[in-house]
């Protein structure tokens, strides 16, 4: 654990204490695929005029989303990136997500 964690306690000198560590990140468990509700959307702001396909809704750990992405990526042969519970996809290509997330069974609006 890294010493930015700890709560309460900056120094101590009994060498049994233990420090108590706070939890940055509360477990998710990842929703099976019929249970996500997801959101395709076509956005521009803040991205130079460049069209990227965004998928929100995601409830899971980062490591499902991010094979989710790059399965996404592959699929539809372009460069993307997932964080912060989204994945981004560089182009318009949101019929072509659509389709590939009904086909694997993702809830999609």
């Amino acid at each position: 654990m890294s010493k930015k964690n700890r709560i309460g306690v900056v120094y101590s000198t009994n060498p049994d204490f233990n420090y108590e560590y706070e939890d940055d990140e509360p477990l998710l468990e990842t929703l099976p695929p019929q249970q996500q509700k997801l959101h395709v959307t076509l956005d521009r702001k803040q991205r130079g005029g460049k069209q990227v396909t965004l998928v929100t809704g995601f409830v899971g750990t980062d490591d499902d989303l991010a094979a989710l992405g790059k399965m996404l990526k592959t699929k539809c042969g372009v460069g993307g990136n997932t964080k912060d519970g989204e994945i981004l996809i560089q182009g318009d290509h949101c019929e072509k997500v659509k389709t590939l997330l009904l086909a694997e069974g993702y809830k999609v609006k």
